[in-house]
This record gives C-alpha cells, sequence and structure tokens, in this order.
C-alpha cells in the first residue's frame, strides 16, 4: 500500500508520518529537497530559475512514485507529488515566477508521468487554520520559516483546499488539526489510527 500525508507548513506531516509509520510498521518517505542543485541560483533570480527548480522536484517525486510502486511493503510519504504541483508550483505560477509556455510543458510533463501510475490507496489531510499553523511553525523554530507571509500560508491553505476537494481524484481522510495533538495526547493519536483502520480495513469504509 501506499498512504500519503497532506497538509500546509506546520500541519504535522513529518511528526505524524513517523508516529503512523512506528504504529503500523510501515516505511516512511520524505521529501529531500537539500540536493536540489538550481536552489542556490533560484533563491538569486527566482524568475530565471522557477522552472528549473520546478522540474527537478518534479523528476525526483516521479521517481519516488517508481520506488513506492515497485515496493512489496506498505509506504507512507511525507508530502507527495500531486500537491507538490497543485499547491506549490501552482503557487510560483500565480505570483509570476512561471509564465504561461513553461507552466503548460510542466503540467504537460506532470500528466503523462502521472498516467502510469495510480494514485495512493489513501492520502491523509490535515486540514489547519492559519493560526495554527503560525503557532506550530513558531514552535518548531526553523530560521528561515519564521519570515514566512500569512499571506503566503493563507494562500497555500486556498490551494490546498481546492486540490484536495476539487482536484484530486484519490480517496482522501481529512483530518482536523486545529484542535488535536496527536503527538502529545494518545487519545488524539488513536482516534486518528481508528479512522485509518475504518477507512483501509472496516467493512464500512468512509
Amino acid at each position: 500500500m501506499h498512504i500519503a500525508i497532506a497538509g500546509n507548513i506546520g500541519s504535522g506531516k513529518t511528526t505524524l508520518t513517523n508516529l503512523l509509520a512506528r504504529h503500523y510498521g510501515w516505511e516512511p518517505r520524505f521529501e529531500a529537497v537539500d540536493h536540489n542543485p538550481y536552489l542556490e541560483d533560484y533563491y538569486k533570480d527566482i524568475v530565471r530559475w522557477s522552472f528549473n527548480v520546478e522540474c527537478f522536484f518534479l523528476k525526483e517525486r516521479f521517481k519516488d512514485l517508481l520506488d513506492i510502486a515497485k515496493s512489496g511493503h506498505t509506504i507512507i510519504q511525507d508530502r507527495s507529488i500531486y500537491e507538490g504541483v497543485y499547491v506549490f508550483t501552482a503557487t510560483n505560477k500565480a505570483m509570476g515566477h512561471l509564465d504561461d509556455r513553461d507552466f503548460e510543458t510542466y503540467m504537460e510533463l506532470f500528466n503523462q508521468m502521472t498516467q502510469i501510475l495510480k494514485t495512493p490507496d489513501l492520502m491523509i489531510y490535515l486540514r489547519s487554520s492559519v493560526a495554527h499553523l503560525v503557532e506550530n511553525i513558531q514552535k518548531r523554530g526553523r530560521g528561515y520559516e519564521q519570515a514566512i507571509p500569512l499571506e503566503y500560508l493563507s494562500n497555500l491553505n486556498d490551494r490546498y483546499e481546492d486540490f484536495i476537494y476539487n482536484k484530486y481524484k484519490g480517496r482522501v481522510m481529512t483530518v482536523e488539526v486545529d484542535d488535536v495533538d496527536f503527538l502529545g495526547n494518545p487519545k488524539d493519536f488513536a482516534a486518528i489510527v481508528d479512522k485509518i483502520d475504518r477507512t483501509l480495513f472496516g467493512l464500512f469504509p468512509e
């Protein structure tokens, strides 16, 4: 099986991925972003290098999907190729960092890639308010995240909603994370596990 965790920056994707991997004995997969050879140039000239950066990420995410498809065991993935495209690349386009020609080429490549691969067996969407995202971002104290504008987080949230409920065609399980603490409260984590069990293995899947 292939399980994907989706959600905005600070929603708790990595934490929940680790918790569920330990609970079920699934293999966790995390997106590696540090070795993108275009990042340094991208931050110096975003418009010039956006297409290169996004194509590299797309290529890496596609490789991950090919590996997952060949795997003989269950993998739980922190962020999928789909939100990389429909949320983050789409935001880059909306901000004027990708022109129409480059974006159309990129989307055609993405559509051809996904035609040969199936969607995850389950995507768990961590739905969060911007206020909750900010609280979590401040708690974990990553310096490069502290300057993220509220407007940017809000725009990403809007794109996540559109992606999950309008564009994505696979099975989705939504977890409202504002009022839960799945790391610190065992009951909250158990409730998520129960929901996963019902969705994947129950007689009456949600």
